[in-house]
């Protein structure tokens, strides 16, 4: 068993309220819209950490991170990138990958709006994390954790800050 935390859009800055929700898990997931190499430092200073690049980083965090991950952890597939939309209304670059490979976990960001949404078209969980950090027109800065055990997803626990 493995347990994960899943963040999005932290745009430059790791909140200390973040970094002390994702200090007891064995991998962190970020989901782009990085903001500064500081945070990948940062962040992997923390815990192992999976990270995709999002439309507002720059040349350095795209030489660090690509646009898409598609990797397994346990024997749960996990497809991860920035702008994926949501069930029923996939961005088509992310839709075309899931109809391929065929991901139990589907992990997004850029909307800053935090959604848990099991996709029964495509068998796989959808989650935004929302966003991590305090840039933007969100109400809450949001991040998810969770353990994958084989294929299955447990224990999913969410933290919900008001800005």
């Amino acid at each position: 068993m493995i347990s994960i935390g899943i963040i999005s859009d932290t745009h430059g800055r790791l909140l200390p309220k973040i970094a002390a929700f994702l200090a007891g898990v064995d991998e962190i997931w970020h989901a782009g819209d990085i903001g500064s190499e500081e945070v990948i430092f940062e962040l992997q200073k923390l815990k192992p950490l999976r990270a995709v690049y999002g439309n507002i980083d720059g040349t350095k965090i795209r030489s660090l991170c690509p646009e898409t991950l598609l990797f397994e952890v346990e024997k749960l597939k996990v497809l991860m990138t920035h702008i994926g939309g949501y069930p029923g209304r996939y961005h088509p670059q992310s839709k075309k990958i899931i109809e391929l490979e065929k991901p139990g976990l589907f992990v997004c960001g850029h909307s800053h709006i935090l959604k848990v949404i099991y996709d029964q078209k495509h068998s796989l969980l959808h989650i935004n994390p929302g966003a991590a950090g305090n840039y933007g027109m969100h109400h809450s800065i949001t991040a998810v954790r969770l353990k994958i055990e084989g294929k299955e997803m447990k224990d999913l626990e969410v933290l919900d800050i008001p800005r």
